[in-house]
């Protein structure tokens, strides 16, 4: 069969720039995403390549080491990965319901006039800086605590066997538990806010046939939106726990900035992204110097595997509603 070649004087002038905008469009497309790709990999690279005398000197045992030393250049990264681990769990832990609680009274309870308000003053607290609510935690939050919560947390449960161990020591303001409570309330903005939006996308068809076959509010809550919004929900959280974990100068407001694993979580700790805060401008010696970019790299890459959970997690709950 022959094949019919048009000319391309025949071809309308429209449709060959159409061509070409698209072409460009599809060029400018990829460009973004290989540029946001090379980003990722060059930053984790270079950083990685920093860090190669202190992975040279130290090894492995850089991660497993609790010592922290600038006078004698010994550095471990064991001690700021607890604390990073530890506060961004507290925060979750308090983050997640509170977020649960606002965005289904956002969308289930608040009469309409209140919603708009409400809404708008969580989206201006996810605007504020961090720098901010790291100075309200040290000069308000923590003497707060110091005074009249954490005396009162020791003196109850201190002689309790576990619970004793975590919530006991010296009721000093800052700490691991500050730490957290500061991390949750700049966590549960964006917590909240994404939990909000997926809330509204549940078709009000399923929630009033709950309604209509007698379902409380709790129920249609628990058994029609959640599981509806449950992959979303789940992504939230998850980019959340991100921020918690990177999360620099409001924790190092607050952590207490000490080298020392403890169960207590009144007592003072440290963090991934505090120490770096803390010691990169005078870091002269290049171990030091080295010693904290590979604990950058060691951040990049906790935070990577957080998110690389959620991604697996999203996918499998995809394919069990698919089935």
């Amino acid at each position: 069969m022959n094949t019919v070649v048009i000319p391309a004087s025949l071809v309308d002038p429209r449709s060959q720039r159409d061509a070409r905008a698209d072409r460009m469009f599809r060029w400018l497309l990829t460009g973004a995403g290989l540029f946001v790709l090379l980003s990722l990999i060059a930053a984790a690279v270079s950083m990685l390549w920093g860090g190669r005398e202190a992975l040279q000197t130290f090894g492995l045992g850089f991660f497993t080491s609790t010592e922290w030393n600038v006078s004698t250049l010994e550095f471990g990264a064991l001690v700021p990965i607890y604390g990073t681990l530890v506060s961004a769990t507290i925060a979750m832990l308090i983050a997640v319901p509170v977020s649960f609680g606002i965005a289904v009274f956002l969308t289930e309870v608040a009469p309409p006039w209140l919603r708009g308000p409400v809404g708008m003053s969580i989206e201006l607290l996810a605007g504020i800086p961090s720098i901010i609510y790291g100075m309200w935690g040290l000069f308000v939050l923590a003497p707060q605590l110091s005074e009249h919560v954490y005396p009162w947390i020791n003196d109850t449960f201190a002689d309790i066997p576990l619970v004793g161990a975590l919530l006991s020591g010296p009721p000093l303001g800052i700490g691991m538990l500050t730490a957290g409570l500061v991390l949750a309330i700049m966590v549960i903005p964006f917590v909240s806010s994404v939990m909000r939006e997926v809330f509204l996308t549940v078709p009000g068809r399923l929630k009033e046939s709950a309604y209509a076959l007698g379902s409380t509010k709790w129920e249609v809550v628990w058994d029609i939106v959640l599981p509806y919004t449950r992959s979303a929900v789940i992504g939230g959280v998850f980019l959340g726990l991100g921020r918690a974990l990177g999360e620099t100068m409001a924790v190092t407001f607050v952590i207490g900035n000490a080298y020392a694993i403890k169960a207590a979580l009144l007592e003072p700790g440290t963090s991934i992204a505090a120490t770096i805060a803390n010691e990169f401008a005078e870091a002269t010696d290049p171990l030091h110097r080295g010693s904290l970019l590979l604990l950058g790299f060691t951040l990049f890459v906790l935070t990577f595997i957080v998110l690389a959970a959620a991604r697996l997690m999203l996918r499998q709950l995809a394919k069990r509603e698919g089935n």
